[in-house]
């Protein structure tokens, strides 16, 4: 096997790895992330071809070291900076409620990575749409295992997904046994057709980035932000069409349990432009709505 590339990062002041790059995974067993003895390892399809990252940070040296494997090594270590955070200015943010200060006092090493992927982020996005996570992470899961090819380096449990291409050949009982509709299968077909315009975005304004991805039909405002927040390091993506990121933030910053969109774009308006920061501090908090009501139902039309 050829030696791994190797790239060190000095982050410019207090850095937590796990939470800056932990919203990149989808649910545990994600074959194409993985946290093992504290390092994160990750598989990628970048624009040079498929690449495994292994990023662990050395407090001692105040260092993020990384090593690269395969056809997009140098791509992805040449976007290591970005993907770690360099880019995002965490000190343009002005917390306007104690919870939200107090919640960045504790986590001062969070930052917004930014993968430069679209559509590795807009794809599970698709697939979480009006489902669970468990199904959604599931959905994810079976079908890199099936349609996705092993990630370079020696990571055997590793899944880099398919190309557009492998994705426009998966064949309609394979989604159905991955758990999902014919919409969301539509959906990231019409998306994998035009692949290159929407890769694009990655290097757009947020406003121009989100009506690209929206173009395409069964994409929305959701859908759009959730993969550009991760994509692009987007601060202002805010979430909305959420089932219960409305409530949360309306608890947490009110204490009313019944939040809507509207009342949660109300309260994060002292945010304009760091909005999204703002919701992820909030989350971070851990003032979270208590529980009424039983769990969703999770669904598996595979069994249909």
């Amino acid at each position: 096997m050829p030696a791994p590339l190797r790239r060190t990062w000095s982050p410019p002041g207090p850095y937590d790895l796990h939470r800056t790059l932990g919203v990149l995974g989808r649910g545990p067993g994600d074959p194409a992330f993985r946290v093992v003895d504290g390092a994160v390892r990750r598989a990628s399809r970048t624009p040079q071809g498929p690449a495994t990252l292994c990023v662990r940070a050395r407090p001692g040296a105040g260092q993020v070291e990384a090593e690269a494997w395969g056809p997009g090594a140098e791509w992805m270590l040449d976007g290591l900076p970005a993907l770690l955070g360099e880019g995002d200015d965490p000190a343009a943010f002005t917390p306007r409620h104690r919870l939200v200060h107090e919640a960045r006092r504790r986590h001062p090493g969070v930052r917004l990575a930014r993968t430069g992927l679209v559509l590795e982020s807009l794809i599970p996005s698709i697939l979480e749409q009006k489902v669970t996570a468990d199904e959604a992470y599931r959905a994810w899961r079976l079908l890199l295992q099936r349609h996705g090819e092993p990630a370079p380096g020696p990571f055997e449990r590793l899944r880099v997904m398919p190309d557009p291409r492998g994705w426009a050949l998966i064949p309609s009982w394979e989604w159905h046994r991955a758990g999902v509709d014919h919409k969301r299968s539509a959906t990231i077909l019409r998306a994998v057709r035009v692949a290159r315009r929407l890769e694009e975005a990655a290097a757009m304004d947020l406003p121009d980035a989100l009506h690209r991805l929206q173009l395409v039909q069964g994409i929305g405002p959701w859908t759009a932000a959730e993969a550009l927040q991760r994509s692009n390091g987007a601060p202002d993506a805010i979430t909305v069409g959420d089932l219960h990121l409305p409530r949360i933030v309306g608890y947490a910053l009110t204490g009313r349990r019944d939040g809507t969109d509207e009342q949660m774009l109300d309260l994060l308006a002292p945010y304009e432009g760091q909005r999204h920061r703002a919701a992820r501090f909030i989350l971070l908090s851990g003032r979270t709505l208590p529980r009424r009501a039983p769990r969703f139902p999770v669904g598996d039309i595979a069994r249909l």
